[in-house]
């Protein structure tokens, strides 16, 4: 069994062969997976794919990258879902992204504090994409998010960083790039952790594992990243890919008997 904690499986890299797709991740034992959204757009196609599929999970946010077009309305939609939509288990993918000039740090930021502040005040997870921006990240969660828990999702943080963030409550999801055979700072964090903090992810279609590095990722492939935990930690993979599920459960509120 495996939980798949960060799939974007509403992308248009799926157009002609989704139902093939998730086929085969469901062939490979992916039981669960969680769709976010990163824009009202692909946060609605989530929440459509979490009807149509009891298998998926899905969020509700806006992404650094989309910071730009955020708007009150959409925040209120985002508000909606997440207080009628009982498959909507947090808010994602939402952070900040200073790899890109733009959206200006500023309007990230602002957006950033919003959803972090709708997570304090409904009570639901956060999963956060956070790529070169770790200082102001953490600093916004200190400011903002008292009493948050949620995901570092592809985490790329220090080892000390992760002090802080499990203080906080907050899981770290690995994903392909764990695999990849010079990611020696990733490949050591995943093997220091605590094992109930840690998700296993692809982010498809995005960050492939090998041995399919450079064709489009999909949730089959997650099993490489619980291979290459459990190899990091001298662990039975089987043992890694059930702990990871349950880790999935406990953070989304997914109950034990779905």
């Amino acid at each position: 069994m495996l939980f798949d904690t960060h799939c974007h499986v509403n992308d248009e890299a799926y157009e002609k062969d989704r139902e093939a797709m998730l086929a085969r991740a469901f062939s490979e034992g992916v039981q669960y997976m969680m769709c976010p959204g990163t824009d009202i757009k692909t946060s609605a196609e989530a929440v459509a794919m979490s009807h149509q599929y009891k298998q998926i999970y899905a969020a509700v946010g806006i992404h650094p990258e989309d910071a730009a077009s955020a708007t009150s309305e959409g925040f209120e939609q985002i508000r909606k879902w997440i207080q009628t939509e009982s498959k909507v288990v947090a808010i994602g993918e939402v952070g900040l992204d200073y790899h890109w000039p733009e959206p200006s740090h500023e309007i990230q930021q602002q957006v950033f504090i919003e959803q972090v502040k709708m997570a304090v005040e409904l009570d639901v997870p956060i999963d956060i994409h956070d790529r070169e921006a770790h200082g102001d990240t953490v600093d916004i969660l200190r400011q903002y998010g008292k009493g948050i828990r949620g995901v570092f999702h592809c985490y790329s943080g220090s080892l000390e960083m992760t002090e802080e963030l499990l203080d906080m409550g907050f899981y770290f999801g690995f994903t392909g790039t764990t695999v990849f055979p010079n990611s020696k700072k990733l490949k050591k964090i995943a093997a220091a952790l605590p094992m109930e903090r840690i998700l296993i992810e692809t982010d498809c279609p995005y960050l492939t594992p090998p041995p399919y590095r450079g064709k489009r990722n999909e949730p089959a492939y997650v099993q490489y990243v619980a291979a290459e935990i459990a190899k990091l930690r001298q662990m039975d993979v089987a043992e890694v890919q059930r702990i990871t599920v349950e880790n999935g459960k406990r953070i989304f509120g997914i109950p034990e008997d779905v």
